[in-house]
């Protein structure tokens, strides 16, 4: 059958990496988390001291970068790769979640990452999860979802992602990154977080993650057999 592609996007820690991967895997797609390109990015910027104000600095920066997604075998997820090296534990830290909204908002930067999210998407059969993938980087998307939850509940969920990783943030500092990044993301000129008209709402407050996974599969296979029976009906 025809492969499709599957732009999920939403707020921050309302559930779009974890879901998005599983559901690539049940599915035989591929998954882009294009939330780790802009972290990747953003840690680059922050270990040469790139001035975000300066836009010669950042595409000078932008041409250094080379973003790469590795399959580990032994811990069976996707890594993320900066130039070379394995930055995926790295990205996921408080300093970079603190920054990595004003990054993300830069033009030049969102121009750089969509371009290659647009190459990495162009044989189908993807799933990405992002901020601006329904409504920017593939509007002709065959599935969009847009996914959002409570404050509260994002908050404790990011924070027990934390813990996870061995590190210990207060409840209240998480909110407040939440809140700052939600801000960010909505109100940029360039690919606001947004949901495009033909997304299916999905909030994942009170939902677990297999009920989430379920939901994104149904309406993929849905949609890719639906797909089909035109197809073979134009034939």
């Amino acid at each position: 059958m025809r492969k499709i592609i599957i732009a999920i996007d939403g707020y921050s820690a309302c559930g779009k990496s974890s879901t998005a991967k599983i559901a690539a895997k049940k599915l035989g797609y591929g998954y882009v988390d294009t939330g780790a390109m802009y972290r990747a990015t953003t840690l680059y910027f922050l270990e040469h001291y790139i001035n975000l104000t300066n836009p010669k600095a950042v595409q000078n920066a932008l041409e250094e970068i080379h973003i790469q997604f590795v399959h580990n075998i032994k811990t069976d997820r996707n890594e993320t790769f900066l130039n070379g090296l394995n930055v995926e534990d790295e990205i996921r830290s408080m300093r970079i979640t603190n920054r990595v909204s004003e990054v993300s908002a830069i033009a030049d930067v969102r121009i750089c990452m969509s371009t290659l999210q647009k190459k990495m998407g162009k044989r189908k059969g993807v799933i990405m999860d992002g901020r601006d993938i329904g409504t920017v980087v593939f509007p002709e998307a065959e599935l969009k979802i847009f996914m959002h939850a409570d404050l509260e509940i994002r908050a404790v969920r990011r924070q027990q992602e934390l813990l996870a990783m061995n590190r210990v943030v207060d409840l209240d500092e998480v909110k407040e990154n939440l809140i700052k990044r939600d801000y960010i993301d909505t109100s940029r000129k360039e690919g606001p977080l947004k949901r495009a008209e033909d997304a299916y709402d999905l909030n994942s407050s009170f939902m677990t993650l297999d009920e989430q996974v379920d939901f994104v599969v149904n309406l993929a296979t849905a949609k890719i057999i639906e797909d089909y029976i035109q197809s073979s009906f134009l034939q």
